[in-house]
């Protein structure tokens, strides 16, 4: 899009934040990283006569430290620059998704957004069972008598039970302080309610306060904005065509891992 020298339209960066929050995304399906963000955010808020920049959040959660870089890298632009930002949720702001919405200065959705999920999960298998019957044995060795924590292949151990909830529980902590700090003044139920893991429809959180409206990106760009507002999208960039249709053997097995860690999040929220 070309700019004139005299041209004082308002721009608005409009983001695309899609899929499962991880260090490592899978490069076929895309996802979040704040490796993968950072230059995102960097070229938005880069953008002369700024008016704001509105991030479109589709992601059913992930990992809660790159959620938390993520929404860190957000505000230290947005502080610095002085732009407003507006988290528009679409199918899911939820776990992690959340997260990254509340480094944002309002959070809009649409009636049937999913948002919420403010909670931690861990999920495993045990084989110990299997392997008994297959008549296999389990040969492991450690120096730290904490080393082997909740190994698949054994029984679980209640010291390690015990010690994966107060872990799960420090970082619940983690998250509900950060929700709190960005939103706590706007809430209309009780905290005990809101973090408990529970996730609502957009409709519903307007009205306990975990969203401020209803409405889409472009919509509000244009409201707060006027018609004539340039929208400027940014999103990541996927690999290049044909080269993410080839994936090599490694490449295709954590493609595989990483699509179905996808649909499970997304699974855990009926979608």
């Amino acid at each position: 899009m070309a700019f004139t020298l005299f041209d004082r339209t308002p721009r608005v960066a409009l983001i695309r934040l899609t899929g499962l929050i991880a260090a490592r995304p899978d490069p076929f399906s895309g996802g979040l990283s704040a490796a993968g963000t950072g230059p995102l955010f960097d070229r938005a808020f880069a953008i002369k006569r700024l008016a704001a920049v509105i991030l479109v959040v589709n992601s059913p959660g992930g990992s809660p430290v790159q959620s938390s870089l993520i929404a860190g890298q957000i505000r230290r632009l947005a502080e610095r620059k002085k732009v407003p930002v507006i988290a528009v949720a679409e199918d899911a702001a939820a776990s992690g998704g959340y997260w990254i919405a509340c480094a944002a200065d309002e959070i809009v959705a649409d009636a049937a957004s999913i948002l919420g999920s403010i909670g931690v999960i861990s999920a495993g298998f045990g084989f110990d069972r299997a392997m008994a019957r297959l008549g296999v044995e389990r040969r492991l060795r450690t120096a730290g008598a904490e080393k082997s924590f909740l190994d698949p292949f054994r029984p679980e151990r209640a010291e390690d039970a015990a010690r994966l909830d107060d872990l799960l529980g420090k970082l619940h902590e983690e998250f509900k302080g950060w929700v709190r700090a960005r939103r706590g003044a706007r809430f209309t139920a009780p905290e005990e309610t809101l973090f408990s893991g529970r996730f609502w429809t957009g409709r519903e959180a307007v009205a306990l306060g975990l969203a401020d409206s209803l409405g889409d990106a472009e919509g509000e760009a244009k409201r707060r904005f006027g018609e004539k507002a340039r929208i400027i999208r940014l999103g990541a960039r996927r690999r290049p065509f044909p080269w993410r249709l080839l994936p090599g053997a490694r490449e295709g097995v954590d493609a595989i891992a990483a699509a179905a860690e996808e649909r499970a999040a997304w699974a855990r929220l009926g979608l």
